[in-house]
């Protein structure tokens, strides 16, 4: 296992929002509102989140120029994480 993936890891279970909101996108695209929605987290906390995990290349944001409506999906990298964290 490579240092990436172990920072990753421990980075995504220091949080259990991280930890939801991943979880949560494994079942495909979302926006944040169905993720807060399917999770129970308030938007505000998803969207830092969704930056959070981003800017660990965890998750994908797949039309950034949206101010509104931004679709989400895991990251190769994200998808190992899960793999070690389920």
């Amino acid at each position: 296992m490579d240092k990436e993936l172990i920072d990753a890891i421990s980075y995504v279970q220091m949080s259990k929002y991280r930890m939801k909101v991943l979880i949560d996108l494994k079942d495909g695209l979302k926006i944040p509102s169905i993720i807060a929605e399917s999770t129970g987290i308030r938007i505000n906390h998803i969207s830092r989140t969704l930056k959070e995990l981003k800017d660990k290349n965890l998750v994908i944001v797949l039309n950034p120029e949206k101010k509104q409506g931004r679709l989400y999906q895991i990251s190769a990298l994200g998808k190992q994480v899960l793999g070690h964290i389920q």
